[in-house]
């Protein structure tokens, strides 16, 4: 699966946090992406994979080298703001971006007088959403780098890398 690809599945897990019940996590979606990831790690052949009933996920992908290298993690976070719905995530893809404003729907539009910095992606790819629910992508972003980081390392032996936690 691709970058895309695979971020593009995982913003269809609702894991909207609800600051109010106290509890880690925090909503019943959370823990089914957390399962999902789980089985994906698996699939991949990772080692020492643990998901906690907090919803902790950890993995390790081995060292495939002899040398003397510290352990690295990557951390990211499953869950997505409480200030708007992540459910139903309807995601737009803008291939060779104009520079232009970014129409999300009839009401709500990201102006370059208001995002500036949209001006510097200009010929990228862009994923936004539809403006009536967050995209999820902090961190389902992040997430997503991090397995597809592990697939490409996993298909491409010949770089050698120390120990990984996930």
């Amino acid at each position: 699966m691709n970058l895309v690809e695979r971020f593009l599945k995982y913003v269809s897990f609702d894991t909207q946090s609800d600051e109010l019940t106290r509890l880690t996590p925090s909503t019943p979606g959370q823990m089914v992406f957390a399962e999902y990831l789980k089985s994906e790690l698996e699939s991949l052949g990772l080692e020492d994979i643990t998901l906690d009933e907090n919803g902790y996920l950890f993995a390790t992908f081995p060292a495939n080298t002899e040398k003397e290298l510290p352990v690295i993690g990557f951390i990211a976070h499953m869950d997505t703001s409480p200030d708007m719905s992540g459910a139903d995530i309807h995601p737009r893809i803008i291939e060779n971006y104009d520079g232009g404003d970014i129409c999300l729907n009839e009401q709500l539009t990201m102006t370059l007088a208001d995002f500036p910095e949209l001006a510097f992606f200009k010929g990228h790819t862009l994923i936004t959403t539809d403006g009536t629910t967050l995209l999820g992508a902090d961190d389902k972003a992040g997430v997503a780098e991090i397995m597809t980081a592990v697939e490409y390392l996993m298909a491409h032996p010949e770089i050698p890398h120390g120990k990984l936690r996930i």
